[in-house]
């Protein structure tokens, strides 16, 4: 058997390892004494006196928490299902220990309640489209509530946003039809410029009558290029006008020299 003081020796040296704690750098060690808080401790080697002073540890580190997914009713009365992803840290351990019995589960709890909250107050499109604006605000809610409790919420982010077969489908006609929306914008937009632009050209060939006639000769080199056998136009006056004056003109000339 063990003498009595080899036994007391060993339990002072069981005493003195047990008091010895040690803090990584992203720990901190909240010490209480006979229950109330005595200061935050560490990084490093800590001492505990066994009995008298009692440590919790604090991880400093960004915590990554899934929100679970979440039914989520929209605006224009879409249900959904979401799920999301927190982002936080400790910035307090003292009320981070203090203030909450679990922090943990405090800020999952207060992120599902609040992921409802703010989605519930936007229409399908939005939580579709501005992810970045939700994310924001929720980010915001969470950080503010959750300041009491010695925690920094630094980002939200909505992972999935999960629609029912049939909304999908609705989806995806409402595109469709916005494409086709778009397409026939554009088209009736060229033909608008189109239209302006021929309303010019003929106008400025309206007051300059060489330029139509060299027009008129350009449509005919563009004809003649074809693989046809016959080709039928018309004349235009203007190209037609000064044979027959030159014609009136020499019948006049004789009509005289008869009279004469």
């Amino acid at each position: 058997m063990m003498s009595f003081p080899l036994f007391i020796v060993a339990a002072v040296l069981l005493l003195l390892f047990s008091s010895i704690k040690i803090l990584n750098e992203y720990e901190r060690g909240v010490v209480f004494l006979l229950g109330r808080f005595q200061k935050v401790k560490g990084p490093g080697i800590i001492i505990v006196v066994p009995f008298i002073q009692q440590m919790i540890r604090t991880d400093l580190r960004v915590i990554t928490m899934d929100v679970p997914t979440q039914d989520v009713i929209s605006r224009d009365n879409v249900s959904v299902k979401v799920n999301a992803v927190v982002y936080f840290r400790i910035v307090d351990p003292e009320r981070a220990i203090i203030q909450v019995a679990n922090v943990f589960e405090a800020t999952s709890q207060l992120a599902q309640t609040t992921l409802r909250s703010v989605l519930g107050q936007h229409e399908l499109d939005e939580m579709l489209s501005e992810r970045d604006k939700l994310n924001s605000d929720i980010q915001t809610i969470l950080d503010r509530q959750t300041d009491a409790w010695g925690i920094k919420v630094s980002a939200v982010e909505i992972k999935h946003v999960d629609l029912n077969e049939s909304m999908i489908r609705a989806i995806a006609a409402q595109a469709e039809a916005e494409r086709s929306r778009r397409a026939k914008i554009i088209h009736a937009e060229g033909e608008k410029q189109a239209a302006e632009k021929l309303a010019q050209a003929a106008e400025i060939l309206s007051t300059q009558g060489q330029a139509l006639q060299l027009r008129y000769l350009q449509t005919l080199t563009e004809i003649a290029d074809e693989t046809t056998n016959t080709i039928v136009f018309p004349l235009p006056l203007d190209v037609v006008t000064p044979f027959l004056q030159a014609a009136q003109k020499f019948n006049q000339q004789l009509d005289q020299r008869k009279g004469d």
